[in-house]
């Protein structure tokens, strides 16, 4: 049972590290492809392209250029912890033993517009990219051509060691859009976390990124194998809605949070 995440804009390079162990991407290769085409970019037009501040088209485009293929501990950190946002905060990854760093190296990946495919592990060097942005490459005229064959090939071999040709859908529409689904040889189980509002239950951004998170947590600390033992996720109040989930969505619904 391989699980997919999202990244997070939001990076971490500061805080102390769960784990010195680290390995090396995989598909650095084709990274770099994109390193240089960035670094013909100026930072008006990362800014335009990115749809950010100039403040961080001049710090990303200093990324671009500083950019290495020479991945150590000095200038990368592992991917798992060095990506710190809504779904993250949810995993909790600082917290992990080296057990389950072994249990996340082997189950869960992380997609990325700039290095396509990560293992927990991958040290990576920071970096904006997302996936939806709209970069003229080699392959086509966005990053889901320019990736969606070699992720979808990447996933195929990590599944295929495993052995169950099972995916947990942990990650967002625009990230999972890099997976060619027809290619993909596996079962797709997709988790859906809606929480109740005035009433009526729906998907809140904020909680069904840390919800994301949380089942990664959920699977990890407890070394799930099979998709069926997802269903017993209870974690900060959601429960397997039965009524409502079908076939290989499985929703979870939560009760209205107060504020606090």
């Amino acid at each position: 049972m391989l699980m997919i995440i999202s990244p997070a804009k939001t990076l971490d390079y500061e805080s102390p590290l769960a784990t010195t162990r680290y390995t090396q991407p995989a598909l650095l290769d084709h990274s770099q492809m994109l390193i240089e085409r960035c670094r013909a970019l100026t930072p008006a037009q990362i800014a335009s392209l990115m749809s950010i501040s100039d403040k961080l088209a001049d710090l990303n485009a200093g990324r671009f250029q500083n950019w290495t293929p020479a991945f150590t501990p000095d200038n990368a950190r592992q991917a798992l912890l060095a990506f710190k946002g809504d779904v993250y905060t949810g995993l909790e990854a600082h917290t992990f033993s080296e057990q389950e760093f072994d249990f996340a190296q082997q189950h869960l990946r992380m997609l990325s517009g700039l290095y396509g495919l990560l293992r927990p592990l991958d040290l990576m060097q920071p970096y904006r990219l997302e996936m939806g942005t709209k970069l003229d490459n080699p392959r086509g005229k966005d990053l889901y051509a320019f990736w969606g064959e070699i992720i979808t090939q990447s996933l195929n071999s990590a599944v295929a060691a495993q052995g169950d040709n099972v995916v947990v859908n942990l990650a967002s529409d625009e990230y999972f859009r890099a997976v060619k689904t027809k290619n993909l040889q596996a079962d797709i189980v997709k988790p859906v976390f809606l929480d109740e509002k005035n009433g009526s239950y729906k998907v809140i951004s904020f909680y069904a990124k840390k919800a994301r998170g949380l089942m990664s947590r959920f699977i990890i600390t407890r070394q799930l194998t099979q998709p069926e033992q997802i269903k017993a996720f209870d974690l900060e109040g959601y429960r397997f809605d039965e009524a409502r989930s079908q076939g290989n969505e499985y929703v979870f619904t939560r009760a209205q949070q107060d504020a606090k």
